[in-house]
């Protein structure tokens, strides 16, 4: 009987991971970080079962439940594009259009295009500028407070992981 319903669970495991092998590649780590947080998911939902065993299984759980929500702000980007946010905050809308150029790549032959942002509060070109200027240290300190998050996040998983089992 136990063989029985060993292999209905692991059918049943087979079938939760096909939507998320299927939408996989093997060439990007995001599709191997996303198959992590399956993971990571169905051990939170085990831990905070009735089948768990050990006495931590609840506090492992909320741990494993921080780590996924960590996750989901890192590789959403959610600090590094909060900078867009405050931009448009303070000088509206932005817009970006793609100025297709005289020049042309020596290799492929196609045009060369050059990009041009703007705001819809910008008064003048020498405002745009300022507000470009500002848009870009923006960036930089979002990119750092990215960078940041994503040490946090591999710090705290490694810290912890050991721990997570029932």
């Amino acid at each position: 009987m136990y063989w029985f319903k060993r292999k209905y669970r692991q059918i049943k495991r087979l079938i939760d991971y096909i939507p998320i092998i299927w939408k996989g590649f093997d060439w990007d780590y995001s599709y191997a970080v996303q198959l992590f947080k399956h993971q990571l998911k169905r051990m939170a939902d085990e831990l905070e079962s009735e089948r768990a065993n050990t006495l931590h299984a609840k506090d492992n759980a909320k741990r494993i439940r921080t780590a996924i929500k960590l996750i989901d702000k890192v590789y959403e980007e959610e600090y590094g594009m909060e900078y867009l946010d405050t931009i448009e905050l303070y000088y509206g809308k932005e817009t970006t259009e793609f100025i297709e150029t005289d020049e042309v790549s020596k290799l492929s032959g196609e045009k060369y295009f050059t990009i041009k942002t703007t705001n819809e509060l910008a008064v003048d070109e020498q405002h745009q500028k300022e507000i470009s200027e500002v848009r870009h240290q923006l960036m930089q300190l979002s990119k750092e407070k990215q960078k940041k998050a994503h040490r946090i996040l591999w710090k705290f998983i490694e810290h912890n992981i050991q721990r997570w089992w029932d």
